[in-house]
């Protein structure tokens, strides 16, 4: 049987022995930065200690699933977890997990330093950031079924130098499920770190009602915050009503007033969704021409040819008109190739890419597919069986285009099969595996298939596709071959 890899590879991580903050997450014993090696860049190598060995074989299950989950999550302002794995030892076991490293520091850092040097919050950026927030909320709570990340607060949200937003510790809520009794080291601070934290959450936290109004509250306190840089506490442990009540009243735009008043009403269902505040008038602006271009040419650049920007900007006259505003009354307005920097340009199309512009006013057209294990309580998971590995869910959409590229090894013994599907909602899927002179088209074909690749229906038209592809790149061996 082929092994599937889904654009990805095995990675080679060397830790390093500096301690790092990237959200408080329960169980974690130590986190500290680390290399990928083979990427060469810088990540967080995370350890989860067990003391007793029998507690972790009886959660060896869990813990597994658990993270292969944890890495099908993906958006561009959620912190990403890479890689993970399992160590046993004679004293103790452990497990290894790799996640995305944040170099610019927390949301909180960023806002008491921008204190410190006696400056206010820009409201463009306010608004920026409120709007990448958001984006990564809705993604979650529009999944199927619906993450709640249930741990939002200034500590747990991460800034990069680019101004690009992501929220970190996203899955606080399913580590207190399967590492309980974890995090005994950390006890102390973590109490600490939950009192002048305590008014990020809602009021109804831990009663068991818990839904998405819990991390629009979050936000709400979140977006208070950043426009106040800080509510004041009194020298109390903990911020109090009164004390978020007057940071609010501090606003001077009303809009941004009436916007986190909104989030932070103590009724859960009187409460926005996250997709409602992507359309408050605070932060709802009909998106650009060139915004929305960018978007385009982003999520078909596989379909164009490498530098295609660079090189078609080159061969335009810099003195010719790309566009023209006439107007009867007075004289029009003319808008030459000159006017756009292509260094801008490049910038603007890497911001949009890295997600500091997310279209936000566009539903997504069909929930987000997550595998049921997330959405599980403690209890619930320990009476799902998964004795042998089955696809979490079936592929629906159908593939319209294939392109695919085959490369032999120099013993002839094995051949690398990258194969591009383009599905009928313009997303993609980019397949590699490796197969044998005896793995046959319809095998391959049944086995995407099996793995959710694929829908039933196209499995013929698939296999067609391959039996082709591999036919002409053995004519092609062959011929060469004979040639040397």
């Amino acid at each position: 049987m082929a092994v599937w890899t889904c654009s990805g590879r095995k990675h080679g991580f060397q830790a390093a022995q500096a301690g790092v903050s990237q959200g408080n997450v329960p169980g974690v014993e130590s986190a500290s930065l680390a290399m990928d090696t083979e990427e060469g860049v810088e990540v967080v190598w995370n350890e989860v200690l067990f003391s007793d060995k029998k507690v972790y074989k009886a959660q060896e299950e869990k813990i597994k699933e658990m993270f292969e989950n944890l890495m099908q999550v993906e958006h561009p302002n959620i912190v990403k977890f890479h890689k993970y794995w399992l160590d046993m030892k004679e004293s103790q076991a452990r497990v290894i997990f790799i996640t995305e490293y944040m170099s610019s520091g927390s949301l909180k850092q960023f806002l008491k330093k921008t204190k410190k040097n006696h400056k206010t919050m820009n409201v463009k950026a306010w608004k920026r950031w409120c709007t990448q927030i958001l984006s990564a909320l809705s993604y979650l709570h529009s999944c199927d079924p619906p993450i709640i990340h249930g741990n939002l607060t200034c500590d747990t949200i991460f800034i990069q130098h680019n101004g690009l937003i992501k929220i970190g510790s996203v899955w606080h809520r399913l580590f207190v499920n399967v590492f309980p009794d974890a995090s005994v080291h950390g006890k102390a601070r973590q109490h600490r770190d939950e009192q002048r934290n305590l008014h990020f959450f809602a009021p109804e936290c831990g009663s068991g009602e818990d839904d998405y109004a819990i991390d629009i509250f979050s936000f709400g306190i979140c977006a208070l915050e950043m426009a106040v840089l800080e509510i004041q506490a009194n020298g109390d442990t903990a911020v109090s009503k009164e004390a978020i009540a007057n940071a609010g009243q501090s606003l001077e735009d009303p809009l941004m007033r009436e916007f986190t008043q909104s989030c932070l009403r103590h009724e859960a269902k009187l409460r926005p969704t996250a997709h409602d505040l992507l359309f408050h008038r605070v932060l709802f602006e009909v998106h650009s021409l060139k915004l929305l271009a960018a978007h385009c040419l982003i999520s078909n650049q596989y379909l164009l040819p490498e530098n295609c920007v660079e090189e078609k900007t080159k061969s335009f006259d810099p003195n010719a008109v790309m566009a023209e505003i006439k107007h009867e009354d007075r004289q029009g307005v003319q808008l030459k190739y000159s006017h756009v920097s292509p260094l801008e340009l490049d910038k603007f199309l890497e911001d949009v890419k890295n997600g500091i512009y997310p279209l936000m006013n566009f539903a997504s057209s069909r929930p987000h597919p997550v595998p049921r294990a997330l959405s599980l309580s403690q209890e619930q998971v320990e009476t799902v069986k998964t004795p042998t590995p089955e696809p979490q869910e079936t592929e629906t959409r159908k593939v319209v285009q294939m392109h695919c590229n085959l490369e032999t090894n120099e013993e002839g013994t094995k051949t690398h099969l990258s194969l591009f599907l383009k599905m009928d909602d313009k997303l993609h899927r980019q397949l590699s595996c490796d197969i044998l002179p005896t793995d046959t088209s319809k095998d391959l074909a049944s086995e995407l298939v099996h793995y959710a690749f694929i829908t039933e229906e196209d499995s013929e038209k698939v296999a067609g596709f391959l039996e082709d592809a591999i036919s002409r790149h053995r004519v092609r061996a062959l011929a060469s071959g004979s040639t040397q």
